[in-house]
């Protein structure tokens, strides 16, 4: 039985990668989820979440323009986010209890961004493309721009990986070693942004945050120890992107909304550890015994 249904899946599979665009689908969804996965499990240790989401919404005006302009989306919203990203970074403290304004500066990008899509009235389809993604419309060039970002991306995190760690877990005693604080959140915002433009591909502006941010704060509920974190993350974030694309292809519902769908299923059962594994047990559970993050695990940098 268990060989007739191996079978069975090996031949389903066979024809599903038989055609160019699934292949580009995995591919794509392979690159974008690795990134999202490192870097967001960075991006909640850090307590940064609401960046990757203001990132995506200001991205979604740079998209949406550059389409207006004929050129790929992806670029455009690139430009803006790490745009964002540097601004964010070098204005630092002084965006703290601006909600307001923040805020006001979110909606104006949306609005921007609808009025682009007003202007470029050639393709309706592009307004759902750029906000809810369009995994299996990612041609070749899409797919080797986002091989590339995600290239640079990674060698980009790795490179300031050490005083990232080290800043993220001990601000101060990191400063006080002459770590420079400032650099090195303008750096990571600036991976952040990358990160995002190549979500955004995957899933769209809108649901960006379940890419990044649901594997990483499961990662982060499971794993005691960065690196573990860190590995867990990005397969946790590549199995609800290649998931999500099999399920869509198998179903014909939207890839997004099954990408999303095991992202946020795979969140919730984490819940399920404290039935499993209570407290006391494993120590891959352990909790902070102080709050933070949700009753996330302690994290030790080894």
């Amino acid at each position: 039985m268990m060989a007739v249904t191996a079978t069975i899946m090996r031949t389903a599979t066979t024809a599903m990668l038989d055609y160019d665009f699934m292949r580009n689908a995995f591919a794509a969804a392979g690159a974008a989820a690795v990134v999202s996965g490192l870097v967001g499990y960075v991006l909640v240790l850090r307590g940064q979440t609401f960046a990757g989401h203001a990132l995506s919404h200001i991205g979604f005006a740079g998209a949406t323009g550059s389409v207006l302009l004929g050129v790929g989306p992806l670029w455009g919203l690139l430009a803006f986010t790490l745009a964002a990203a540097a601004a964010i970074g070098l204005l630092g403290d002084r965006l703290r209890n601006r909600d307001v304004a923040v805020g006001i500066v979110l909606a104006l990008a949306l609005g921007l961004g609808v009025l682009f899509l007003h202007l470029y009235t050639t393709s309706a389809g592009a307004a759902t493309a750029i906000l809810f993604g369009n995994l299996f419309g990612v041609g070749y060039d899409t797919l080797r721009g986002l091989v590339w970002l995600s290239l640079v991306d990674l060698v980009a995190l790795a490179a300031i990986a050490r005083p990232l760690l080290f800043a993220t877990l001990a601000p101060e005693l990191a400063e006080a070693k002459g770590v420079p604080l400032k650099l090195v959140s303008v750096l990571f915002l600036g991976i952040i942004a990358i990160a995002v433009a190549e979500a955004a591909q995957v899933v769209g502006v809108l649901l960006v945050f379940a890419l990044m941010v649901g594997p990483a704060a499961a990662a982060l509920r499971l794993a005691s120890r960065f690196s573990w974190g860190v590995a867990l993350a990005a397969m946790l974030a590549l199995g609800d992107a290649w998931g999500g694309t099999a399920l869509a292809y198998a179903t014909d519902w939207p890839p997004t909304f099954w990408i999303v769908m095991l992202s946020s299923l795979g969140y919730f059962l984490t819940f399920a550890k404290a039935v499993v594994a209570p407290e006391g047990g494993c120590s891959l559970f352990s909790r902070r015994k102080t709050g933070g993050n949700g009753g996330a695990p302690a994290i030790k940098s080894q």
